[in-house]
């Protein structure tokens, strides 16, 4: 007897109406970001009244000698102060969907445009904050800015700098890196001081030693936070740096001895729970997506051609994010008779490190020391 099959068009098919999207993680930057002065990432809005670019007014600390007896006139000191210019750029992107394809769909593609645009928005701007720490900074305004894809990182990107950006920039800012654990191992050149780090990952050591230059840096280097007399600043760091700083012996065990074990302390233990690591008044804060656009030029620039990465340990006003439109919603007008529905987004924005130029003409960075360490990439 004949046992009946079911034709292939007449199978039962389900179709889940909630899509899944794509995992987009949160900007681990925002707690850091503010209006405030003492905010290591400076939110700035003035553009939104209009312009293309604003200037920050930077005044460095006096640093004459105390006159006692001597004559003051003809003896004053002059304000050493610079104007930062930063530059904003417009970023849009929309979705557009023809009533065809919304007819031929079993999900509401058009009811993901909104949240999948804000994803995107929020993203980019995530992305272009690591973009901006990795560029070098420059006075002039960005390369590709009005052009049509833009350009809202301030600063010459790593991969397009010439070899004298490179150069110059480490002679300005000499006070406040480090390549690997040694100060010697910056030889002036860019190129040659990152070839020396050699097999140096990130470690308690080099923490306490990159917050000393830090806290020598001239001009200083206001630090993030100040608690009874305690500095605080922020190191923030690739997944390769972070992986082996949480594996540093001397890290492992001022977590296994210094930690709370009652209550609910294991939940709070960086041995046992995902987050930031705390040693010698750092915060070391891991952003994945620092390993995902690590500049081209870091994969082998160190010893024998092996990668590395620089690390930011950064005080207050490190970089600035300036608005000139927030970002807002937009939607077709060309509907043709109503037959296509868009939805879009659009915001104009600039970021970059925050510099001063000192009176010897050295565009130093205001409130950020690196650190360069080996960061082999997993196998």
């Amino acid at each position: 007897m004949a046992s009946t099959t079911v034709q292939n068009n007449n199978k039962l098919i389900q179709f889940r109406r909630q899509i899944c999207r794509e995992y987009i993680r949160e900007n681990l930057f925002s707690p850091y970001m503010g209006s405030a002065v003492n905010s290591i990432f400076r939110v700035l809005t003035d553009l939104k009244k209009g312009g293309e670019q604003i200037n920050i007014p930077l005044i460095a600390r006096l640093k004459s000698q105390a006159l006692s007896t001597g004559a003051l006139v003809g003896n004053e000191e002059s304000l050493d102060n610079y104007g930062m210019r930063l530059w904003i750029d417009w970023a849009r992107n929309a979705i557009k969907i023809s009533n065809a394809e919304e007819q031929k769909s079993s999900v509401d593609l058009f009811a993901e445009a909104k949240p999948m645009l804000s994803d995107w928005g929020k993203e980019l701007q995530r992305d272009e904050i690591i973009d901006a720490l990795y560029a070098i900074p420059s006075e002039a305004a960005p390369a590709g800015l009005s052009t049509t894809y833009g350009q809202r990182v301030n600063g010459i990107y790593m991969d397009a700098a010439a070899v004298t950006d490179r150069n110059t920039w480490l002679t300005n800012n000499t006070d406040r890196v480090m390549f690997g654990d040694l100060k010697s191992n910056n030889t002036g050149v860019f190129a040659t001081s990152c070839a020396n780090v050699n097999n140096k990952p990130l470690s308690a050591a080099i923490l306490t030693k990159i917050k000393r230059i830090a806290k020598k840096a001239n001009p200083r280097i206001r630090p993030f936070k100040l608690t009874n007399g305690r500095e605080y600043f922020v190191l923030f760091v690739c997944q390769e740096a972070f992986r082996d700083i949480a594996a540093d012996t001397t890290i492992v065990q001022a977590n296994t001895n210094a930690r709370a074990r009652e209550g609910d302390g294991i939940n709070k233990n960086p041995l046992f729970q995902d987050g930031d690591l705390l040693y010698n008044g750092i915060i070391i804060r891991e952003i994945p997506e620092m390993s995902v656009r690590l500049p081209a030029f870091y994969t082998t620039a160190g010893s024998g051609g092996t990668q590395i990465a620089p690390c930011f340990l950064c005080g207050q006003m490190a970089a600035a994010l300036c608005y000139g439109r927030m970002p807002m919603p937009t939607f077709l007008k060309e509907d043709d008779y109503q037959f296509f529905r868009g939805a879009g987004i659009k915001m104009a924005y600039g970021v970059g490190k925050i510099v001063k130029k000192d009176l010897a003409g050295l565009l130093k960075e205001w409130g950020i020391a690196t650190v360069f360490v080996s960061a082999t990439a997993d196998a």
